[in-house]
């Protein structure tokens, strides 16, 4: 049986050359979720754009998620009929899109859905993440059915973070491959 196929998800405002999941990509040739809009994200649109990914890509799928990344995955799973086609997926540094100020950012994306994906997890996140606290991270990870990680006082676990391309993360999404 062929590995499956990654698909990364970043968050809002895309991710850099030096973000973790850019250098997955350099690396390892997964594919990004390009979406038409990522200063100003509408969520019908991301998980519209999603869906057509998943149904495209032949084979068995991985999605390696971060921060908004992690809200459209959790959405996404609660509408599409395709989400048999995921084996697993790698959710970093959620963001708490029902916080103030990054509410009011990123209108149409509360509430979170805090339902049980329907496949395995993984969430990573920080102590000191400024986008949403390591409690509310743990408590989407329990409504998600996620193993929880804590990455210690790594920030937003972005490109701010030196990470480069994060081997420890790579290690992670490759536990939840099922070939």
């Amino acid at each position: 049986m062929a590995a499956p196929s990654v698909l990364i998800l970043p968050g809002w405002q895309g991710s850099g050359p030096l973000h973790w999941q850019m250098h997955w990509v350099r690396q390892h040739g997964y594919t990004v979720v390009e979406q038409d809009d990522w200063l100003r994200p509408r969520r019908g649109d991301w998980l519209a754009r999603l869906d057509e990914v998943v149904i495209d890509t032949p084979g068995r799928l991985l999605l390696a998620a971060h921060s908004l990344g992690c809200i459209q995955v959790a959405a996404w799973a609660s509408v599409s009929r395709h989400t048999a086609r995921v084996s697993g997926a790698l959710l970093v540094a959620p963001g708490d899109v029902e916080a103030g100020p990054v509410r009011e950012l990123l209108p149409g994306w509360s509430p979170i859905v805090r339902q049980k994906l329907p496949f395995d997890c993984i969430l990573v996140g920080s102590q000191n993440d400024p986008y949403c606290a390591a409690e509310r991270a743990q408590g989407l990870a329990r409504d998600w059915g996620a193993r929880w990680v804590d990455l210690g006082a790594a920030g937003h676990i972005n490109a701010d973070s030196s990470l480069g391309d994060w081997p420890q993360g790579h290690a992670l999404l490759q536990t939840l491959r099922k070939d």
